[in-house]
């Protein structure tokens, strides 16, 4: 509701700008409604490409965000929107290892009772690849090892743990 508000404030704004002959209201006025719009993409396309520079990812959480998201970015054809039902078909582990710089160094699954989704996690990983790199997260070693959830919704759709919502109710 607020952003309809303000949306519609922007014609005003500008409306009054030129009656008062205030160029620099106009200019104020055109800003806030690119930010509105902004902040509208983003509800409406929550994981559309982001900028090409990405800040460093604060801490290991932040990093798996960043990664869900490149994954999902790079398998749109496999990811699954919405709730997730009560029961879950398949859920894979995989633990990843990307070195310093976002390559993919190995991944393996962890913990899987379906070989199929199995398979499907694994080689959506690797064409996600290079993913975000960790920069500071990397140890000494420059690499960095962590693991990912797969949330099968179905037989070829998933969510990732770290951008899942709850699950709907039995």
């Amino acid at each position: 509701m607020k952003t309809i508000i303000r949306t519609s404030l922007v014609p005003t704004l500008i409306v009054l700008a030129g009656l008062s002959g205030c160029s620099s209201v106009t200019t104020v006025a055109g800003t806030v409604g690119s930010s509105i719009e902004r902040v509208a993409e983003k509800i409406a396309h929550p994981f559309s490409p982001a900028p090409a520079s990405k800040p460093a990812p604060a801490g290991l959480d932040d990093y798996k965000t960043q990664v869900a998201q490149h994954v999902v970015q790079h398998n749109p054809e496999r990811n699954y929107n919405g709730k997730l039902p009560p029961m879950l078909p398949a859920i894979v582990v995989l633990e990843i290892t990307v070195d310093r710089n976002g390559q993919l160094e190995d991944v393996a699954v962890q913990r899987s009772r379906d070989p199929d989704a199995s398979r499907i996690a694994l080689d959506s990983m690797r064409r996600s690849t290079p993913l975000p790199p960790p920069l500071q997260l990397a140890k000494a070693g420059g690499k960095l090892k962590f693991s990912e959830t797969f949330l099968f919704a179905d037989s070829k759709r998933y969510q990732l743990r770290s951008l899942a919502g709850p699950q709907t109710p039995d």
